[in-house]
């Protein structure tokens, strides 16, 4: 990697936001995990661990519009630090309740709705933060830099989650993911506020939500990925979050090896960020859509009960795919929708490739209680195959370019804004 690929670092604020996005991203790779398997430890319920999973991400899809008008009316920062505070204290909570052995299958569900609440209001704010603090020109590198650190938190939080849930309980796993996301609010504290928001006249929460749907439904690359990205969390992706760990509980060495699986998964987006960090693809969508090809193998592995080094090897490639995906497709987000409207577009997108996961996880479950987990799974990679080829087949797909111009909107995006000097030097990307 040469300087200029790591010029983002030289922005004031950048690597203190880093830091926090890698610390949030820590505690979130750490979650699944631990809740995976404090709900296979109250009743081992195939049904109940999709409920679970489920929770985790029904209030994500709800509430992400409602995070997506705050993130552009209010300072970004200081929301991603109250859904910090709010995701540390559910965790806190489930806990003291598993000590206190008084944790049921109801109060677990009702914590980890908690949880994902408090994700619905830091994505938006988090995605609308890169073009506030690194110019236009430096997005595509900052996003990969920012995709390196998530892909070190998801190798980095599965397995010490794996290792502490096997070593104690799953409370030592919650502990310390409740411990991850207290350091990002610690951090940025040190970061100082940019306030998104424009000089004109006020405006109405429900006009500000029927805003940033005319900037989603105005360009049909955004919401055909969308819709791409839900049936992919629906039929794919949804399902083996939830198989997985039970295939591992069943199959293999139990949490320990999931965890292995899910670090691999890391490795590979790593490498996958390595490998877009100073690319500048001509045709964008076209490389993030390929990208998708190797998510196939995960479920593919499972559904044949290959050995763990192939199923570990079968995550890290996917791992590999979507890292390019998420750093191509968040750099074309950003240089397309305008900066007053981009975290409303992003709730928008997430919300939509996001609502088939509650119920992929919710039926993966029972759905393979009849007809097994290995048909579910063998399914998965099948239709996953056929969709990666009808998407990159579409001329709306085909046609986005970062050289074109700026997408229309109310205004165009706002210049980049100068820190206050009054507080602490800051920077920020995603």
């Amino acid at each position: 990697m040469t300087g200029g690929r790591l010029a983002a670092f030289a922005r004031p604020g950048f690597p203190v936001f880093f830091a926090g996005h890698l610390a949030s991203q820590l505690g979130s790779a750490m979650t699944p995990l631990a809740l995976a398997f404090t709900a296979l430890g109250i009743s081992g319920s195939l049904s109940d661990l999709s409920l679970v999973m489920a929770s985790r991400i029904l209030p994500v899809v709800l509430l992400l519009p409602v995070g997506g008008v705050l993130g552009d009316r209010l300072p970004r920062r200081a929301l991603m630090m109250a859904a910090d505070c709010l995701r540390a204290s559910a965790l806190v909570l489930l806990v003291v309740l598993y000590a206190a052995e008084r944790l049921e299958l109801w109060s677990l569900v009702a914590l980890t709705v908690l949880s994902g609440a408090g994700e619905a209001f830091f994505r938006p704010a988090y995605e609308g933060m890169a073009p506030l603090l690194v110019p236009r020109g430096a997005l595509p590198d900052a996003n990969a830099l920012l995709g390196l650190a998530f892909s070190a938190a998801t190798i980095a939080g599965p397995a010490l989650s794996g290792a502490l849930v096997a070593l104690g309980s799953p409370a030592w796993g919650l502990s310390a993911a409740a411990g991850a996301y207290l350091l990002t609010v610690l951090l940025l504290f040190f970061l100082p506020p940019v306030d998104p928001r424009g000089t004109g006249p006020a405006s109405t929460y429900l006009s500000d939500l029927r805003h940033g749907w005319r900037e989603f439904t105005a360009r049909s690359w955004v919401y055909t990925l969308t819709a791409y990205g839900a049936l992919f969390n629906l039929l794919v992706w949804g399902p083996y979050l939830v198989l997985g760990p039970a295939s591992a509980d069943r199959e293999y060495g139990g949490a320990g090896d999931w965890g292995a699986v899910m670090a691999l998964y890391g490795v590979g987006a790593v490498c996958g960020g390595l490998l877009v960090l100073g690319r500048r693809p001509s045709r964008p969508l076209v490389v993030a859509v390929a990208c998708g090809f190797p998510t196939v193998a995960p479920p593919a592995a499972l559904a044949f009960t290959a050995p763990l080094p192939v199923v570990c090897a079968a995550a890290a490639l996917a791992g590999v795919g979507i890292a390019v995906n998420m750093s191509l497709w968040m750099t074309t987000v950003q240089h397309h929708i305008p900066l007053d409207a981009l975290s409303r577009v992003n709730s928008y997108v997430t919300m939509g490739a996001f609502v088939g996961g509650p119920v992929g996880m919710a039926l993966a479950g029972p759905v393979a209680e009849s007809a097994g987990v290995a048909g579910v799974l063998g399914f998965a990679a099948v239709f996953q195959l056929l969709l990666c080829t009808a998407v990159l087949a579409l001329p709306a797909v085909r046609a986005v370019r970062w050289e074109s111009a700026p997408a229309s909107s109310a205004r165009p995006a706002p210049p980049l804004p100068q820190p206050d000097p009054r507080t602490h030097p800051q920077r920020d990307p995603q």
